[in-house]
């Protein structure tokens, strides 16, 4: 017994099942929990069925104290049940799925359908939705989605899943500023970029403890939907964006960085940055490089953030010395994960930081959280111990 034990304990340490990366994809990797309460607090509805506003319905399903009430999609109900069944990043969907008419049946609840491109023909109201997940692409600016409120069955709150194109829209990252800065009287707010969300807790802390007094950002960014399979015309100046994104990769502009002064103003003028796109499907990293304003040694860096991932950004930033590579980050829940063996140091001042972010899951999941801390502060549901994001 005790050889079976050990040779157990063996396996799992190989799989890196005692590892933090394993802690992080628990909720992808294992048996989830299914929310089956129609009644449950925070009431979900999903403008766009792309991408992110799959990944948010299944995560939105796993939370007990939320439901997702209505799905806003052209897509036939048939071709979202298969694509919400099968995914070639993020596995098959674990629970169940059927079309019933002009509803989706997942998990034994049914969640209505309507396919309208105009917001105020949606009846967010009628189907008990509270919080909408704008995830179109198509709107983003506080007058564009004050539309889901003009609606005769208005939505109470919308997220939108992408940075705001005006400066009248809030920024809230979760473990940066959400907690602190949503207030109940706003309408409308931004979940920023996938980038933004899987740097700017990094910056946060690494200032807040040794002081950024200017930096670069490159993020090595995995294929998104925007891109082309073989070489074709793009609008605008960027033709690199209009080369095939299988075969090359593709220096390209980032907002991420100038944006993480929208969620901690600290960093304002301080940070710049860029992309380059890569050709695999899902995960990125970012390379934050920056001269310090504290002295210290690489080895107290790694200190700081492995302490911080286990307290006051547990959750938000994982920690890892393992030799990882960008596919042990599929489903990864976390917002962004230290590589402590990647970053290096030229002197006391000057370090590259190396961090890792799947764009899809774990932006998605911030989002979800998102509406969480938005829903305590509404006086919707109760804060509990495993939210995350709450100062």
């Amino acid at each position: 017994m005790l050889r079976t034990l050990t040779l157990l304990a063996l396996v799992a340490a190989a799989c890196g099942f005692n590892s933090p990366l394993a802690a992080s994809r628990v909720g992808r990797s294992s048996a989830v929990r299914m929310s089956t309460n129609p009644n449950a607090p925070i009431k979900v509805g999903i403008n766009g069925f792309g991408r992110i506003g799959r990944l948010v319905f299944r995560i939105a399903m796993q939370r007990e104290n939320m439901v997702v009430k209505h799905i806003n999609s052209p897509m036939a109900p048939e071709y979202m049940k298969y694509l919400l069944n099968y995914d070639s990043a993020h596995g098959r969907y674990k629970g169940t799925v059927a079309v019933k008419g002009d509803s989706l049946i997942v998990d034994g609840l049914e969640i209505t359908l309507s396919a309208t491109r105009d917001p105020t023909e949606i009846p967010w109201a009628t189907r008990g939705v509270d919080y909408v997940c704008e995830s179109t692409g198509a709107f983003t600016t506080t007058p564009d989605c004050m539309k889901h409120m003009e609606s005769s069955t208005p939505a109470k709150k919308v997220i939108i899943s992408a940075p705001a194109k005006d400066a009248e829209t809030p920024t809230l990252v979760v473990g940066v500023n959400a907690a602190e800065d949503y207030k109940s009287d706003m309408k409308v707010v931004s979940c920023a970029s996938c980038t933004t969300n899987g740097l700017a807790p990094l910056v946060k802390l690494i200032d807040q403890t040794y002081g950024i007094a200017e930096g670069l950002m490159t993020t090595v960014h995995a294929t998104t939907a925007s891109q082309l399979t073989v070489d074709g015309s793009m609008k605008g100046s960027d033709w690199r964006a209009g080369r095939a994104a299988a075969a090359n990769i593709i220096p390209s502009s980032t907002g991420a960085a100038k944006a993480v002064a929208k969620c901690y103003p600290a960093s304002k003028g301080k940070l710049t940055g860029m992309a380059f796109r890569v050709p695999t499907i899902d995960v990125s990293v970012v390379d934050l490089t920056c001269r310090l304003e504290k002295s210290t040694d690489y080895d107290d860096i790694k200190a700081t953030v492995k302490k911080a991932s286990e307290g006051s950004m547990k959750g938000i930033m994982g920690y890892t010395e393992d030799q990882v590579v960008s596919q042990d980050f599929v489903g990864d829940s976390m917002s962004t994960t230290f590589d402590a063996g990647a970053g290096i140091m030229l002197n006391p001042n000057f370090v590259k930081l190396v961090s890792w972010y799947d764009n899809e899951w774990g932006y998605s999941t911030r989002l979800v959280d998102l509406i969480q801390i938005m829903a305590v502060t509404d006086g919707v549901t109760a804060k509990s111990a495993e939210m995350v994001g709450f100062a």
